[in-house]
């Protein structure tokens, strides 16, 4: 089955964004739904329409999200003509609201973060489904298959890296954001299984708001966090998945926390160095390689010909209204 989504630039930013080596970016906001979450989700629905269809069931896909999940599940239900109810918690973003309902989902409003939108997706949206419908849960970060999709921008690095003539054994690290641990999980998954990248490092970076994972690594074990209080809305996950916790054992990887502000400016650093729209979940990333390059370090000694890798996740949750109220926000916290 033929899946909507795309394959995305790798651009070198060096010229804009200077540092210790060769930064790239993984320009993954260019997806048709804003986000590489529909690499996975994409693929997770097409296959579970598959095998509704396959059994004579009329599929409806339901997911819960912090935005950007719902709205790749929502873009891969209307491009496969099925319908698609989306569970989000009330600190969602209008912009993401209406874009959901653009693509023809059915959108509910309920839950202080994720996880309580997720758990009334599951213990009572579903439940009251139409009898004659074959419900189809889509986890927003924690399924095989996800991971096998967002892997994909993996296999895309592998080739793209020939285009800007680097050797992959010059690619020291790569950087990116992690809530719930599904984009943590597929570009390991496609680290893996790409020969010349298979043990390059993964740099996770989360915000003291947001710390699930970070949680997770001090305690051994999966953490449940009873309270989430942050702005960076789409890394509010209330847990991180075990694969994630096993992942960071076996692969190559470290974790490390910023302050959610910092995180609105890498958003604004975004905008102002590159041009366009990321999410303050991707702005975690992006100030690594702006005002954080002190995050680096875990990749040890870096020379000018090496190459650093940020997965620029995307995300539709932002306007440029939002970019002038984070510089007013920045601004008043400096003084």
């Amino acid at each position: 089955m033929v899946l909507p989504s795309i394959k995305t630039q790798l651009v070198d930013v060096s010229s804009k964004v200077e540092g210790p080596c060769r930064f790239l970016y993984k320009l993954e906001l260019e997806q048709p739904s804003g986000s590489f979450k529909l690499r996975g989700l994409s693929k997770l629905i097409a296959d579970s329409i598959e095998k509704a269809k396959a059994a004579g069931q009329k599929p409806h896909i339901f997911s819960s999200s912090g935005g950007n999940a719902g709205l790749a599940s929502a873009y891969a239900s209307k491009y496969h003509n099925v319908p698609c109810t989306v569970v989000l918690p009330v600190t969602s973003q209008q912009v993401s609201i209406d874009k959901l309902k653009s693509y023809g989902a059915n959108v509910v409003i309920h839950g202080a973060h994720w996880g309580e939108a997720n758990s009334y997706l599951k213990d009572t949206v579903i439940g009251e489904a139409p009898k004659d419908v074959h419900p189809v849960y889509c986890h927003p970060f924690d399924h095989p298959v996800v991971w096998d999709g967002h892997g994909e921008m993996i296999d895309e690095i592998a080739e793209q890296l020939g285009d800007h003539d680097i050797e992959a054994s010059k690619v020291k690290g790569i950087v990116l954001s992690i809530g719930g641990g599904g984009l943590f999980n597929g570009v390991i998954e496609g680290l893996k299984r790409n020969k010349g990248l298979s043990n390059v490092p993964v740099l996770a970076i989360e915000t003291y708001q947001t710390p699930a994972f970070g949680e997770a690594l001090k305690a051994g074990q999966v953490v449940t966090l009873s309270k989430l209080d942050t702005i960076v809305n789409c890394l509010a996950a209330p847990a991180v998945s075990e694969t994630s916790l096993e992942n960071s054992r076996t692969y190559p990887s470290f974790g490390k926390q910023i302050d959610d502000l910092e995180a609105l400016a890498g958003t604004v650093d975004y905008y102002d160095k590159v041009g366009g729209l990321v999410e303050p979940a991707c702005g975690v990333t992006v100030v690594a390689s702006t005002r954080r390059q002190d995050l680096l370090e875990v990749f040890g000694e870096l020379k000018s010909d090496d190459v650093i890798i940020f997965i620029i996740c995307g995300g539709s949750g932002v306007s440029e209204e939002n970019i002038a109220q984070y510089r007013e926000l920045l601004a008043t916290k400096s003084q």
